[in-house]
Order: structure tokens, then C-alpha cells, then sequence
């Protein structure tokens, strides 16, 4: 069997990180989205094609023509005209009727894939609390009889989540740009609405992306069934307070206080006197240095965070530089929850405690102070002792 994973987008957004890197490739804990979900396609298709465009060499850099036995074919679609383009342009490549497709950039569960070929043409669904932000999917007689996106006034709470079982042929049929001017696979999936052809399955297991901030829930979640190991060096006087994984290489310093679960990879250096509280990701060859507080952050790779440093509720990209007595303040004065600008819109995060986002290859200067919601974008140096707080409206 084949499968379609659509990671051509150009992730708006999902800036700054997605300046520098596509979507799909954001790293968690030791893979990135896209390599969580090949591995659950592993054993169950003899083939994917990846469709890329925004960023796309660096996908096919990565992952070559195999992975882990699963062969990788790419299909470019370098306009980036939407979903349906992306995934039409793949089905010429295939040969089989049965195709399964999903979402390049959300987590998913290879338990949910395989029920979903067995009542294909199906749509995998997940019932959600807010489904006004979703769409939205209809079931009566246990067919699927609609879908609306972001309904004011939605008809239930099952919201499409992006991982379909299709047949080839419903490629033939033809669609039109929406009015947001993209070719939407949702309209692939009213064609077979219509048809009176599309089954569901509700899926145990989905974990969407589509803001930065996001990534705190896959952090979480993944947290869940994570082996944690101590491969590295932990010196004498440091405390471990429940999961905690040190990789090869590592070196914890003393005086250190690590409370889990908290991931640190390979060949980093911790401490002496650091902080690390619980939910914090530290990819490799990372700094983090003496009496620096980390809590609930997201920490790229070939970064460092400079001594007297405090890093709340953030994500840090690669090849970042943190200068000494950086600062991050994660909650409002009036305890609301925190807005983020996003294509010149104020998003709510829905979370009341959210540092900062910083993109890659920023370098700060001393005694930086960042409000909470602020974004630092790719390749930026501050000036030293900056406040970030002009570039966005007050939140």
C-alpha cells in the first residue's frame, strides 16, 4: 500500500521557526513530526510520497530515497495552491486504488491508520471541545453526510483532523479554488459525500499543530510514553526528581536540580546550579549555564543560554545565544490569557502562562527582557538590555 504525506506548506503560521526549517521537520524529544510519522506507517505501506514545496530540499536531504526500510519518493508542488493540488499531484504516482493521506506537520497513531483502511473511503475523526475552529464533521446512519469548516453553528463536535483513506479515482473529479484561493482535499471529501461513499473512524489519537505554542501539548503527550535513560554524566550533588533522560555525551553539573520529566539529548552541558523544571526539552549540543532557570521551555539544537537566565513556557530555535541575565516573563499582570501575533492578527494561545518564541540563529544581548508573548524572528540580534515589547500591539 501507498501513502501521501502533504508537507509543501510554506507554515506562516509557525513563524519564526518556520523561517528556517519546514513545519513538518520541527523537532520533539528525538524526531521530528515528520519521522513520528513515518514510524507509524512503518509496516503498513510499502511506500510514501512526500509532498514537498516551501523548504522541500531540506526534507529530501534528511530523509533520502529510505527510511527504516519505508521507501520516500517526492512529489513537488512548488506553487502551494493547497491541499488538493498537492495530494492530486501524488496520485499520479500511484498505481494502487487504495491511498492512504495525512497532514505532514500533525501527530498521529498507527492504530487510527489501520482502522481507517478497513473502512475505506474513510475520514479519520476526533471529537473536540471547540469545534468552531475546526472543521467539522457530520454523521448520520454511520456514513459521513457533511463537512464545514470553522461553522458559527456546528452540527457536532467531530472534527476532521486530517488522515483519509481515499480511492485513486476520486482524483479524477474535478475542483475548484475556495475563496480563500487554495484547492481544498476537503472538497475531494464532499465529492465522495455526495457519492454517498465515505466512512469514518474516530480516531484515540491526534495532536495538531498549528500554532508554535502547540508543540507544548505534543511535548506532553509524547512525555507519556517516552524511555527515559541516564546515558550521560551526572555529577556529584545533582538531584533528579522523576523522569528525567540525559543523553550520550551529556554532562549534568553539580548543584543542578532537575525536576521531570525533562529531556536533555546528547553531548549538552547542564549547570553547575542550574534549574530545570518540569516539561522542558534540550535538544544536543546544547549550553545551558551556570544558575539558569529553565521551566516548561522547548530548546533547540546548538544552543545556549548564558548564566542568570530565565527561560518560562518558551520555545528557542537552533543556533540561538542567549546572553547573561536574559529574561522571559510568561504571565500577565492581570492573569489573562496570552496573545500572540500571527499574519497581523492577535491570536489567544488560551494559555495564561507563555514566554516567548525566538526563532533560529538569534543571537540577544545582556540583561534582554522579552514580554510575554513577544516573538524574536530568524537570524535577529538584540541590542544589549532591549525590551521586547514594541514590535507587537499590547496584548
Amino acid at each position: 500500500m501507498k501513502a501521501i504525506i502533504l508537507a509543501s506548506g510554506n507554515g506562516v503560521r509557525f513563524l519564526p521557526l518556520s523561517k528556517t526549517n519546514p513545519k513538518p521537520l520541527t523537532k520533539i524529544l528525538e524526531k521530528s513530526i515528520l519521522e513520528y510519522n513515518l514510524c507509524n506507517l512503518k509496516g503498513i505501506v510499502d511506500e510514501v510520497f512526500i509532498v514537498i514545496g516551501y523548504l522541500g530540499e531540506k526534507i529530501k536531504e534528511k530523509f533520502g530515497e529510505n527510511y527504516e526500510g519505508v521507501k520516500i519518493k517526492y512529489v513537488f508542488d512548488n506553487e502551494i495552491v493547497g491541499t488538493g493540488n498537492s495530494a492530486r499531484l501524488a496520485s499520479l504516482e500511484i498505481n494502487e486504488d487504495k491511498i492512504i493521506i495525512m497532514n505532514g506537520d500533525d501527530l498521529y497513531d498507527k492504530k487510527d491508520i489501520k482502522k481507517l483502511i478497513e473502512k475505506c473511503p474513510s475520514i479519520a475523526v476526533k471529537q473536540v471541545s471547540n469545534p468552531s475552529s475546526f472543521g467539522i464533521v457530520s454523521i448520520e446512519n454511520n456514513k459521513v453526510v457533511g463537512i464545514e469548516e470553522k461553522p458559527e453553528n456546528p452540527k457536532s463536535n467531530l472534527a476532521n483532523i486530517g488522515l483519509y483513506c481515499f480511492p485513486k479515482s476520486i482524483f479524477k473529479e474535478e475542483i475548484f479554488k475556495s475563496e480563500r484561493g487554495e484547492y481544498e482535499i476537503t472538497d475531494y471529501v464532499k465529492k465522495l459525500i455526495n457519492l454517498n461513499n465515505l466512512n469514518f473512524v474516530e480516531a484515540e489519537y491526534w495532536i495538531p499543530a498549528s500554532y508554535p505554542w502547540d508543540l507544548f501539548n505534543m511535548a506532553e503527550e509524547l512525555f507519556k510514553n517516552f524511555k527515559f535513560k541516564k546515558l550521560g554524566k551526572i555529577e556529584k550533588g545533582v538531584t533528579l526528581k522523576g523522569e528525567v533522560h540525559v543523553g550520550k555525551g551529556t554532562i549534568v553539573k553539580s548543584g543542578t536540580y532537575i525536576e521531570g520529566p525533562v529531556y536533555i539529548g546528547n553531548n549538552s552541558k547542564i549547570g553547575p546550579n542550574a534549574y530545570i523544571r518540569k516539561g522542558t526539552v534540550i535538544s544536543d549540543n546544547c549550553s545551558i549555564g551556570a544558575s539558569v532557570e529553565i521551566k516548561n521551555s522547548l530548546i533547540g539544537e546548538n544552543t545556549n543560554i548564558n548564566h542568570l537566565s530565565y527561560v518560562g513556557d518558551s520555545i528557542i530555535g537552533s543556533n540561538v545565544n542567549l546572553g547573561a541575565g536574559f529574561i522571559t516573563a510568561n504571565l500577565r499582570h492581570d492573569n489573562g490569557t496570552i496573545k500572540s501575533l500571527v499574519k497581523d492578527v492577535l491570536i489567544d494561545t488560551k494559555r495564561n502562562k507563555f514566554g516567548t518564541i525566538i526563532g533560529d540563529n538569534v543571537k540577544t544581548g545582556i540583561g534582554t527582557l522579552v514580554y510575554p508573548g513577544r516573538k524574536i524572528g530568524a537570524n535577529r540580534t538584540t541590542s544589549v538590555k532591549e525590551e521586547i515589547k514594541e514590535d507587537l500591539p499590547s496584548c
